[in-house]
């Protein structure tokens, strides 16, 4: 029996997965192009950076107390479609995450989840006593488990997590399943939609969760400034949802929240319609490039919706990632992630997207 310290540990909380970011850049004499954590190709917003260098001569004093500028911004963003009580910011998507979990899951709640998928949603579920139901996404295409996902369901069943375009998989949930799947949920389960790389889906019926939202379902919205706006260094994020639960998370946010840097940083991105242009641009060129690239030398890879591809590489993972590293790329592993053998490679500009090519192309002798 426990009769230290340890004996007022909670239980669920003991060493198991942890999730690990993708890693920095290491010192080299050459350079190193990071194409492992899928971020923004062209760097971030200039309306973005001049923000935050205004704001510089100012971080001696504290920042907003509420979220309620870039709410407001947000909403506009929506053209008005959403009110300005509907959105909530955080530290980046996995601290709308967390919040979300702190305000639904009681030692005991299910929580449903499709591998592979980002790991946060497992991990930080764990942090509250949730008891974790992996429904895998179905291969070999990597689509949901609809039917899966309902045989799951029971009564301790608090939230559900999808995710469109997918992390790490690139593949997207269909509009015609979203409706089908919206319309059988239970009233007293959160579904919690992670549409973090939605800027970057062009497929025709690709969906995201606004219009169940304002149809009023319990739908949240996720997303963050990481990727489209390249502001990952900043660590915002946001989701909307109905008024009501929006009301009742906001129980939870904590005052100043937000740093002064990263505020007037996410307000600068937000109004920087050509940057945004720009980068869904590049990131669907790239997109093509690759797509070809891979056709032509035999890779195996999925169709990606994001800004990212999964490959099945021609070497075990961690050899291809090490050989990657040695001509100068940086890709990501992930089977932490759910998908044991398979690497991520983030889409770059055109010059790294040449420069991956010819690793792999020299890496496989073609």
């Amino acid at each position: 029996m426990k009769n230290g310290i340890e004996s007022i540990f909670k239980a669920h909380l003991v060493p198991k997965d942890v999730y690990k970011g993708g890693k920095n850049i290491p010192p080299s004499d050459k350079k190193i192009y990071k194409l492992s954590s899928n971020e923004n190709p062209l760097g971030a917003s200039p309306k973005a950076v001049e923000a935050i260098k205004k704001t510089a001569d100012r971080i001696d004093l504290y920042p907003d107390q509420t979220d309620i500028r870039l709410r407001q911004a947000l909403a506009q963003d929506f053209d008005a479609k959403l009110t300005e009580d509907q959105f909530i910011c955080g530290n980046g998507g996995s601290e709308i995450i967390d919040m979300i979990l702190r305000a639904f899951i009681n030692e005991g709640d299910e929580v449903i989840y499709s591998n592979p998928c980002f790991l946060p949603y497992s991990v930080f579920s764990r942090w509250y006593g949730a008891k974790l139901i992996d429904i895998p996404l179905l291969q070999p295409n990597y689509t949901l488990d609809v039917e899966g996902i309902f045989n799951a369901i029971s009564e301790r069943t608090k939230v559900i997590f999808l995710t469109s375009p997918n992390n790490p998989t690139g593949t997207y949930i269909p509009k015609s399943v979203m409706d089908d799947f919206i319309s059988r949920i239970p009233k007293n389960i959160v579904v919690v939609f992670d549409e973090v790389y939605r800027h970057f889906a062009d497929a025709e019926d690709y969906v995201t969760a606004l219009p169940y939202v304002l149809d009023g379902h319990n739908v949240i919205g996720l997303n963050s400034f990481s990727k489209t706006y390249g502001l990952a260094g900043q660590r915002v994020g946001y989701c909307y949802t109905t008024a009501k639960i929006a009301n009742y998370i906001r129980l939870i946010h904590k005052p100043f929240l937000l740093p002064q840097t990263s505020l007037e940083a996410a307000l600068g991105a937000l109004s920087d319609h050509a940057f945004i242009e720009k980068t869904v641009q590049t990131v669907h060129e790239g997109r093509k490039f690759l797509a070809k690239a891979f056709d032509e030398t035999g890779i195996t890879y999925w169709p990606s919706q994001a800004n990212f591809f999964i490959i099945d590489p021609p070497l075990p993972e961690m050899e291809f990632t090490d050989r990657m590293m040695d001509e100068g790329i940086m890709v990501r592993p992930v089977s932490q992630f759910g998908a044991p053998g398979k690497v991520r490679i983030t889409i770059g500009d055109a010059e790294a997207n040449e420069t991956l090519v010819n690793a792999m192309r020299k890496i496989m002798n073609k």
